[in-house]
């Protein structure tokens, strides 16, 4: 079935999801940008909302704003839509409607991947982007850049400007 609207799947309820804004669309291709520079040299696909992602720990099938991906794709019940297993990491926008849920119940349920090695939150309010990091021992930090400043991501050894990712936004 072919439908317009994006949606989520869990626990075998479907979910509509909110529509993009002209800064949502923006920002996820400047962060997406950003992570396809860093993982230039690297065996990794960066990919758009447009490759689904299934968490299989709690039986949710969403579609993340960018995904990274390294080595081989896994895939849950390979047919004609590729859904994935393994992201590295994984990155959303926030939205009005989606900011509570992107940084509340959908952290948890991304940090149940066992592959995922980093959560990016890039704010649609002000210059901020959160990023959650696993660390070796499998727990996980969280920090918080802003205006002017840089965060890290260490999977891909790459560091990355708030200010970059927000260039072509109007988000002061």
């Amino acid at each position: 079935m072919d439908s317009s609207v994006r949606h989520e799947f869990m626990d075998g309820e479907i979910y509509a999801m909110a529509g993009g804004s002209r800064n949502h669309a923006a920002l996820a291709v400047a962060i997406g940008g950003a992570l396809l520079n860093a993982a230039r040299d690297r065996d990794c696909l960066v990919q758009s909302s447009d490759l689904r992602i299934y968490v299989e720990a709690v039986d949710l099938a969403t579609f993340p704003d960018v995904s990274v991906i390294c080595g081989p794709l896994q895939e849950h019940k390979p047919g004609p839509e590729e859904t994935a297993l393994n992201p590295m990491i994984l990155v959303e926008v926030t939205s009005n409607s989606s900011e509570e849920y992107d940084l509340g119940s959908k952290r948890e349920y991304y940090r149940t991947i066992p592959t995922l090695r980093e959560y990016v939150v890039v704010s649609h309010r002000e210059r901020r982007i959160t990023v959650d990091s696993r660390n070796v021992d499998g727990t996980w930090v969280t920090g918080v850049a802003s205006r002017g400043e840089r965060f890290e991501l260490s999977s891909l050894q790459a560091t990355i400007e708030v200010d970059e990712v927000y260039r072509n936004s109007t988000i002061p």
